[in-house]
């Protein structure tokens, strides 16, 4: 089991800090990422072991049809709620629209939350940028193959 968590753990990491560089992504949610809410709390108490579950902030100027297609065109995260399984999920929500105060979610993108599985972290990169580029006007790889 540890090696299967730490698995998780590394590839989401590994995610979440290219994800922190794309101009799409407003906030990268990871506990184990400084500047994340909640890192000093993670930090104090989970022995810098983060598993493969966080989420991102689109850029408000994505819409949620957009975040759809988004989450649509990835061929490696399927969509699904179950987490910690062995193959990655990923889900968009609203979040603004399930919270009774505006003011409790200080975010004003669609939040998307993944659960990273035990594929190679190359190819789920590669799944990323390639949905990525579907947001962005490009058509993605229309072969199937990985980019």
């Amino acid at each position: 089991m540890d090696l299967r968590y730490d698995a998780h753990d590394a590839a989401a990491r590994g995610l979440a800090t290219w994800l922190q560089g794309r101009p799409e992504i407003v906030q990268v949610l990871h506990p184990a990422l400084p500047g994340s809410p909640g890192h000093t709390h993670w930090r104090a108490l989970c022995a810098d072991r983060a598993a493969g579950l966080f989420s991102v902030v689109f850029d408000a100027a994505y819409t949620a049809a957009d975040i759809d297609r988004f989450c649509d065109g990835l061929r490696l995260f399927k969509l699904g709620y179950s987490w910690g399984g062995f193959m990655s999920l990923v889900v968009p929500y609203d979040v603004a629209s399930m919270r009774s105060s505006a003011s409790a979610w200080p975010y004003k993108g669609v939040l998307v939350r993944f659960s990273v599985g035990l594929e190679a972290v190359a190819d789920l990169r590669a799944d990323l940028a390639q949905a990525l580029a579907i947001l962005d006007g490009g058509e993605g790889d229309a072969s199937g193959a990985m980019p």
